[in-house]
This record gives structure tokens, C-alpha cells and sequence, in this order.
């Protein structure tokens, strides 16, 4: 199965200038910092910081564009009926250099300047559509305006789509989705490590085969979850059967003394391991807890281990810190576009370049053929460069079938998309485990007091 079409618009190399002195030969410089929100349709705006000379190659904003929304603005393009082509916006302002403060009272529009977009051929070749210097504000057409210097980019990011056919903890199908097509890749087996089995010592891959029966124990059955939430476990097996990808909590979710949230200082974790000469070997850890006060938020962190080290090893790449609402649920995201000092392999397609040179058609990818026949291979060297991947999460209480994007230059092999699949389970299930323990937990994600029978 093909990949699903997807656009990136690129938004970068930003400077502005003031006009030049009539005594002085030289340029103006700016009285105050300035900044700048970038505008596209219904998208959220993005704002970026302005510095008077351009940095070659830096990215200020980026814009997704799913087929769906490519094909909207095509086709409003192309109707006579329209108001207008699409434009891509950016508002110049200037005041205080903290971006965050937009709309402050110190904050002066200084101008628009607007770009149309021609999207055409997007979906399988890259192209500048901007690149130079722009008159802003009142005075366009005089000496006297200010200019903005930006390079507007669009290339092709087709990126690979799997759903979960329905909540992790009830163990699903997961879905390759093309369009309106949806074909079975994986199985999601949602489980308990019981009997304190520590798969940081990286046990052999044939230990999840053994067969294993955990009974209730005799005497009273207890609700561990009201005091800890621990040894969760996520499996994703090929149609074969064969595990290629496991998300493990290894560290338990507690609430902090004295109250009923998982706090910052000493957050939950879990591990993400893929199959490895007949062992588990971990790939990334990923941290979360219950932002402080009576913030709903749920932080997390996720890290990306290094080969041969262990799960305690200090030997990691950060590659995400952020937040999601617990109630309104959101997007887990990630993406070096805009923060390429973190990324940890350079790739040679980079998606910050705003050159003319070659680029990746839709569908290919190094090491493989089009469309998704997935091979196995060795432990890969991955190239986080530009978009890796981004899965939606559901609030607290709300049906959550989480959908992942992975983008197709990030995938060489089965196992690299599983193991982005887990990392999307285990932060799904983080917002239960960061629940508040006032909270009672569904069923499914109790673990009452067991006796396990090998």
C-alpha cells in the first residue's frame, strides 16, 4: 500500500530592514525588536522572531498540509468563483523581542505582506515560491517602507497513516490507512509484566512466547491502581505473529506525598524496545506527569537512547518536552524542522535546505521499493530530520483510537513503524496513568493482586 499524499509548506530565512538614512549610506537599524505572525487559512498562526540579517537555511514556521486541505486550495485556486488565489500572510511587528507577548500593549503592525500559492506539481516536486526582499507597511510603493527578506518553500512529505481499531488497552487491530482504504498491519496486545519481570535486562525475544497464566490470588483482591499504576505493558505483533515492537512502563506512576498527582519530579516512564538479536533492545524513553497546580496538562518527555546503552544510561537525545490538555487531549508531535540543533542524525534531504537540488519523490525511500511491503532489517541508524511522526491523543474519558503519521523517509523497515506505533500507545495510555488517583481507572487498566502460574 502506497503512502498517503502529504505537503509541507516551509516558511524561513527571515530578516527586515529599515530604510536608509539620507546622511548615511548604511541601513537603519531597527528602534525595537520586531517579530511576525505567518498566517494560512484556518491553520493556527506561527509566530517567528525577525533579526535584521537573514541566517541561510533557517526555518521561522512550517504548515501541514493533508490531502484533504491540499486539494481545497487547488481547487479554490482554479475557480473563477473565488475571491482570490490563497495566500500565505505574514504581519510584521514590532515591540517586544519576547514573541510570546503578541498583542501587548507595546506592540506596534507595522504591515502585511501576502504571497499567493501555487501549489501545483506540489505533490511530487519541491519548489521556491518566494525568495527575497519585500516592501511592508503603508508606504509599499516609497523609499520610506520597511522590507522583509523570507523564502517560501513547498515540498512533498508523504508520510505513512496507521489508526488503532480501537482503545491500546483493549488490545486492537492496527490499520494502514490510504484514503478510504484500510488494510490490518498489526495487533496491539495490551498486557501486565507480571512477576516483576524486568525487561531492562533485555530478556530474550522467545520469553514472550512462554506460555504464562495469572490467576487471581486467594484471600481478597486488591486495587493496586489507587496507590501506583505500574507494569503496563504494549506489544505490537506483525499478521504473522511475530513481536517487532513493545512499549513497557518501567517505572511506576505515583502520586507525589500528600497529594493525588503524578508530579514533574518524579514522573512515570516507559520504555520503547525493538527486536534485536533475539533480544529487546531500547530505542526511545518517554517520561510523563501532571503539570503543577491545578493545571490539567499532562507533560511529557521523550528521549531518544543511543545504541548499546541501557534504559538508566545518561547516553540520550531529547527530541520532544511539551504538554497536552488532559481534558481536551491534542497532538503528540515529533518534528526537528524548526529545531534542527536537537537533531541527532543529519539526513542529506534535509528539509531545512531552500535550495533547487534533488529530492525524494513520494514513495521512495532508501533500501526499499514503493508502497508499504515492509522488510526486516538490522537495528537502523535513523535520520531525524524534518517531520518523524505525530499521533493523536484523546482527553481523559473520551473514546481514543489513536492515528499516527510517520513520515515515509523515517521508515526502511517493519519494525520502524511499529515502533512508532507503541510510542503511540504508551502516550496514549499516560493519560491514564497520570490520572488524578482520586479517579478510579477502567477496568481494563486494573491490575488486582495475581499469582502467576508459568
Amino acid at each position: 500500500m502506497d503512502p498517503c499524499s502529504f505537503v509541507r509548506i516551509l516558511i524561513g530565512n527571515l530578516a527586515l530592514k529599515f530604510p536608509v538614512s539620507s546622511s548615511s549610506s548604511t541601513t537603519k537599524p531597527s528602534p525595537t525588536s520586531c517579530y511576525c505572525k505567518i498566517k494560512l487559512n484556518n491553520f493556527s498562526d506561527q509566530l517567528a522572531s525577525l533579526p535584521q540579517t537573514h541566517q541561510e537555511n533557517s526555518v521561522a514556521a512550517c504548515f501541514n498540509l493533508d490531502k484533504t486541505q491540499f486539494d481545497a486550495i487547488l481547487e479554490k485556486n482554479k475557480s473563477q468563483a473565488s475571491k482570490g488565489i490563497t495566500c500565505l500572510k505574514i504581519d510584521v511587528y514590532s515591540g517586544s523581542d519576547e514573541i510570546s507577548c503578541v498583542g501587548g500593549g507595546g506592540n506596534k503592525f507595522l504591515g502585511r505582506v501576502s504571497v499567493p500559492l501555487d501549489l501545483r506539481g506540489a505533490e511530487s516536486r519541491a519548489s521556491v515560491i518566494h525568495n527575497g526582499w519585500i516592501c511592508v507597511g503603508e508606504n509599499k510603493n516609497k523609499k520610506g517602507s520597511a522590507q522583509l527578506y523570507f523564502t517560501v518553500r513547498v515540498e512533498p512529505d508523504p508520510r505513512f497513516v496507521f489508526q488503532f481499531g480501537g482503545e491500546p488497552e483493549c488490545s486492537p487491530q492496527v490499520f494502514q490507512v490510504q484514503g478510504r482504504v484500510k488494510q490490518a498491519v498489526f495487533t496491539c496486545k495490551f498486557g501486565f509484566r507480571n512477576c516483576d519481570r524486568n525487561l531492562v535486562s533485555r530478556p530474550s525475544m522467545s520469553e514472550e512466547n512462554t506460555s504464562m497464566t495469572c490467576l487471581p490470588s486467594f484471600g481478597i483482591e486488591r486495587d493496586q491502581s489507587s496507590k501506583e499504576r505500574k507494569g503496563w505493558s504494549i506489544t505490537i505483533h506483525d499478521l504473522s505473529g511475530s513481536p517487532v515492537a513493545m512499549a513497557s512502563m518501567v517505572t511506576p506512576f505515583v502520586p507525589s506525598p500528600g497529594s493525588d498527582r503524578v508530579s514533574r519530579s518524579n514522573p512515570g516512564a516507559w520504555l520503547i524496545l525493538r527486536p534485536g538479536n533475539c533480544t529487546w533492545k531500547p530505542w526511545g524513553r518517554l517520561e510523563a506527569w501532571r503539570e503543577p497546580g491545578n493545571s490539567d496538562a499532562l507533560g511529557y518527555r521523550f528521549d531518544l537512547l543511543h545504541d548499546n546503552i541501557t534504559a538508566t544510561s545518561a547516553a540520550a537525545t531529547t527530541v520532544v518536552s511539551s504538554s497536552l490538555s488532559s481534558k481536551r487531549g491534542g497532538k503528540f508531535t515529533l518534528d526537528t524542522t524548526t529545531s534542527l540543533e536537537s537533531t541527532p542524525v543529519h539526513s542529506p534531504h534535509s528539509s531545512c535546505d531552500f535550495g533547487s537540488g534533488s529530492w525524494p519523490t513520494p514513495g521512495s525511500r532508501p533500501g526499499s521499493g514503493s508502497g508499504s511491503d515492509f522488510q526486516f532489517c538490522t537495528w537502523p541508524s535513523f535520520m531525524y530530520r524534518g517531520f518523524v511522526m505525530s499521533s493523536t491523543v484523546e482527553g481523559v474519558g473520551k473514546v481514543s483510537k489513536p492515528e499516527v503519521e510517520i513520515g515515509v523517509q523515517h521508515v526502511t523497515c517493519t519494525e520502524d513503524a511499529a515502533a512508532y506505533v507503541a510510542l503511540a500507545a504508551a502516550l496514549d495510555l499516560c493519560m491514564d496513568a497520570c490520572k488524578l488517583f482520586s479517579q478510579k481507572l477502567r477496568k481494563e487498566l486494573r491490575q488486582q493482586s495475581r499469582l502467576c502460574v508459568v
